[in-house]
């Protein structure tokens, strides 16, 4: 039986967890099945067409990753179960190191149960370290498509290079998914997905701006419900470019703010939702996140809580902490004096002990945060980002003093920004610490321009090397001896998917030298 999904008028802590919760069973199954257990399973006939939503792949490890798929014959059926029977279903799935199955590494069951939207997500272990694999899935006799993934190298191994990308802010109904086209084709050993996956306003004449594209009624209303959040992730991964890029590389995911609602932070709603009622929607929303993204079955949430915030290091060039910058955050500050309060935390005090404690004992030769908003300081009424949250900031740039190479991963604003953080931002003469790389959206915002009324609070900054509102992506590449990174930007996207893509800068990042080094 599916579970409620509507919350009473008042309810506590067990009330959520009643509520939002997931039985142990199905959670497990989710991840790993035996034969037995799928013999035990129920029959009975399955729609066709199962594997509308695509399949994915995240969260690496040295000998291991996590697969993904929701069976969804139907992805936009308006009750949010993608057309599936309210009963579990047997998926089955395959590891090879080549493409075509010749060898199989290994294999496996997973349950898809209606408790979950019928996704599953097989913990796939015991592979080798460093290595490409290709993966599908089987439901009947229905054969998924074919996926690309890769383990990362084994602690501490010498390592060449390690190339990924940055992405954040996929408004789907703002414009086509140009951006994926384009970096599905880069060389890929990851994905960082930094945020704002799925939007909860509702979808209307107003914002839907994608050429082409139309949305049924029940898409209109701002998203409440678990239903309605499922419904949302369906919407937004029946994109083919999204799905085929999902499909490349292991994506490692985060969020920001509009998987659950704009500017929110921890249980304080910024649009009247009262106090009672806001954890009920952090806590499906968080959970539909779960559903729908390759995650490792550490981050499903208990309720309103969910642990994102997780570490994955790449044998001993880099050592990647990817951030959750909304759970634990304190309340926007209602002064000055409050702004500059000692006490204030964008991350909790306990993701900022392991954050610092991880990167002051890191032996990798780059350390980077992977995070949801600007830590750079831009203009202080931006206290959404870092900027309303200095002490903290101060506290992180004094951690990053303390190892190698730091870098910082950032989406949220919609722009391409390339920074170099100081280690007083009153002072731009002071020593640069590390650099931080600001991702564009994906399609948020339309179209954009090169330049906006936001460009002069950013560029009047000597420390700001890089402003550009158009959409796009980032790309990395890791090297014992440097950073490139490259600014690639698409022109439209509005009108349709077909707009080409070029880098509109790229900046070299030495070892050892922390700053921006543009190059042509």
């Amino acid at each position: 039986m599916a579970p409620t999904d509507t919350p009473p008028p008042t309810f506590d802590r067990r009330t959520f967890l009643r509520l939002s919760g997931v039985s142990s069973a199905a959670l497990a199954l989710g991840v790993a099945a035996s034969d037995a257990d799928a013999a035990a399973t129920p029959g009975g006939p399955v729609p066709d067409g199962v594997f509308g939503l695509g399949i994915a792949s995240g969260d690496p490890g040295p000998g291991s990753v996590v697969l993904w798929t929701r069976l969804a014959p139907e992805p936009l059926a308006a009750d949010g179960h993608g057309g599936m029977p309210l009963r579990p279903v047997p998926v089955r799935w395959e590891v090879s190191p080549d493409e075509r199955f010749r060898v199989v590494a290994r294999r496996g069951t997973a349950i898809a149960s209606p408790e979950l939207a019928h996704a599953v997500h097989p913990l796939v272990e015991g592979l080798e370290p460093g290595r490409e694999y290709f993966y599908r899935f089987r439901v009947g006799r229905e054969v998924s498509p074919v996926g690309r993934t890769k383990t990362l190298p084994a602690a501490g191994a010498s390592t060449s290079s390690f190339s990924f990308a940055t992405a954040s802010c996929q408004a789907w109904y703002h414009g086509h998914f140009s951006a994926y086209r384009h970096l599905a084709n880069e060389e890929l050993d990851a994905v960082f997905f930094l945020g704002d996956y799925i939007y909860e306003y509702g979808i209307g004449e107003s914002n839907l701006w994608r050429a082409g594209a139309s949305v049924a009624p029940e898409h209109g209303a701002e998203i409440e419900t678990l239903e309605q959040f499922r419904l949302r992730y369906a919407l937004f991964k029946t994109d083919p470019h999204l799905q085929a890029l999902h499909a490349t590389a292991p994506w490692m995911v985060t969020w920001d703010d509009h998987e659950v609602q704009n500017n929110y932070g921890a249980d304080g709603s910024r649009y009247g939702i009262s106090t009672e009622h806001f954890p009920h929607l952090r806590a499906v929303a968080y959970r539909a996140f779960y559903e729908n993204l390759p995650l490792s079955l550490s981050t499903m949430p208990d309720g309103p809580d969910s642990t994102v915030f997780r570490r994955f290091d790449v044998g001993s060039l880099a050592r990647f902490n990817v951030l959750d910058t909304r759970q634990f955050r304190d309340a926007p500050p209602v002064d000055r004096e409050d702004q500059y309060d000692e006490r204030r935390s964008m991350l909790g005090r306990q993701q900022e002990r392991w954050l610092y404690e991880g990167m002051s004992g890191s032996p990798a030769t780059w350390n980077v945060a992977a995070n949801g908003v600007t830590v750079s300081a831009i203009t202080e009424d931006r206290t959404d980002q870092w900027d309303g949250y200095p002490a903290a900031r101060a506290r992180l740039i004094e951690a990053m003093r303390t190892t190698s190479n730091p870098v910082v991963l950032t989406g949220d604003i919609h722009r391409h920004v390339a920074s170099e953080l100081k280690a007083d931002f009153a002072d731009p003469d002071s020593p640069t610490v590390g650099v931080e790389l600001i991702c564009t959206s994906v399609a948020s915002g339309g179209d954009g321009a090169p330049t906006d009324g936001y460009t002069p609070d950013w560029v009047q900054h000597p420390y700001v090397k890089l402003y550009d509102g158009r959409r796009g992506y980032v790309h990395c590449r890791m090297t014992p001896d440097e950073l490139t990174s490259r600014f690639r930007i698409v022109p439209w996207i509005e009108a349709d998917a077909d707009a080409p893509v070029r880098t509109t800068a790229r900046f070299v990042t030495p070892a050892g030298a922390p700053g921006l080094e543009g190059q042509e």
